[in-house]
């Protein structure tokens, strides 16, 4: 019996030009669907701590951006950071994952740990059980200890948005806060970062309890046999199609000494600009004509990253039906975000230029 039914799918897949290619169409999956549809605005940035020599930014100078973002009302806002349990999965599987990228790209939890007694496992444990009795006007003494604990659980951008949400004379040692962990959280109001400046800023202005930390290094370590290889390789590829990025670094770079912060994210977020980018990256180190396909190598790498990302990214919303989502990321991750989100069920991608030039939106 089994064999004849094979047999009969196999006389389809002959007897049927094209079926063995044929693909379902999934976009229409969600037109009758009941309930609130979603909405994710994808915001490309650029890395504030990688500005020109001698640019520093100031609050102020972000302001007409925080505005519009405000406009635009996020009930979650997700970050390109990694979560403290992804550091803590990478730093248990030192074979896995290089204790160069733990500590590249996690935060030092240890003097939270001092000042809590909480590990990253646990200190996740409690956060969620704290948010999810969460009162709708905490005490200061809340927020403190809800802040000590987000730093415990690596969570560093949401420890900053619980403390900026204290009154000045608030902000100060108690309640898991130790002196150590007070002077991280004030570090953090000015440091150079984007998911500081602007997520947890927006996200304290907003009356948010936290951000999500959504990058991930988990599967973007391609195995290379040759890393001074690799990288020469690539790079001379992009070298290569330097000529062709010219015109948008010189115009980024003149935006960015200027301090015009909001023009500088239209820019970069301008379909134009971000398809030039990802063709002057990616598409060049297609290109590469190594034996040993480097090129492909880096690009696998970089797919992988963003399709883990994205899915984190679903993640924080999935429960939340109606969510207004904004994603603040890298330039150069946006155009695989809007195309990987805007295949999700539900979900609808806010025009990001509508949203900075719109300032009544």
């Amino acid at each position: 019996m089994q064999q004849r039914l094979a047999g009969r799918f196999l006389w389809l897949t002959l007897a049927v030009p094209g079926l063995v290619m044929a693909r379902v169409n999934l976009s229409a999956l969600d037109a009758g669907m009941v309930g609130p549809r979603s909405e994710v605005l994808v915001l490309g940035s650029v890395h504030l701590s990688q500005l020109p020599k001698g640019v520093e930014v100031k609050p102020e100078q972000l302001q007409p951006l925080l505005d519009r973002l405000a406009a635009y009302r996020p009930t979650i806002i997700t970050i390109e950071g990694l979560s403290g349990e992804t550091c803590d999965l990478m730093a248990r599987h030192p074979t896995v994952y290089s204790l160069e990228d733990v500590h590249t790209y996690c935060r030092d939890t240890s003097e939270a740990k001092s000042a809590t007694g909480l590990d990253i496992p646990a200190a996740i444990a409690e956060a969620r059980q704290l948010l999810k009795a969460w009162p709708s006007t905490p005490t200061p003494a809340q927020r403190r200890h809800l802040a000590a604990v987000f730093l415990a659980s690596g969570e560093p951008a949401s420890g900053l948005v619980q403390w900026l949400q204290l009154p000045e004379a608030e902000r100060h040692d108690g309640d898991g806060l130790s002196d150590a962990l007070v002077t991280q959280l004030q570090k953090a109001e000015s440091r150079p970062n984007e998911s500081y400046q602007i997520a947890a800023r927006l996200a304290a202005r907003l009356g948010l309890q936290r951000v999500y930390a959504v990058d991930d290094h988990t599967g973007d370590s391609v195995p290379i046999d040759d890393n001074a290889a690799y990288g020469k390789a690539v790079q001379r590829a992009w070298d290569k199609a330097a000529p062709r990025a010219a015109t948008i670094n010189d115009g980024e770079r003149e935006l960015e000494l200027r301090g015009d912060m909001l023009e500088l994210y239209r820019f970069i977020n301008t379909p134009a600009v971000e398809q030039r980018r990802a063709e002057i990256d990616f598409a060049a180190a297609l290109r590469d004509p190594s034996p040993q396909h480097y090129g492909q190598l880096y690009v696998a790498g970089w797919e992988i990253r963003n399709l883990r990302m994205v899915a984190n990214v679903r993640a924080a919303f999935a429960d939340h039906p109606g969510a207004r989502v904004l994603v603040v990321v890298g330039a150069s991750h946006k155009p695989w975000f809007d195309s990987l989100l805007g295949q999700m069920q539900g979900v609808d991608i806010v025009d990001a230029q509508k949203i900075l030039r719109d300032s009544n939106h």
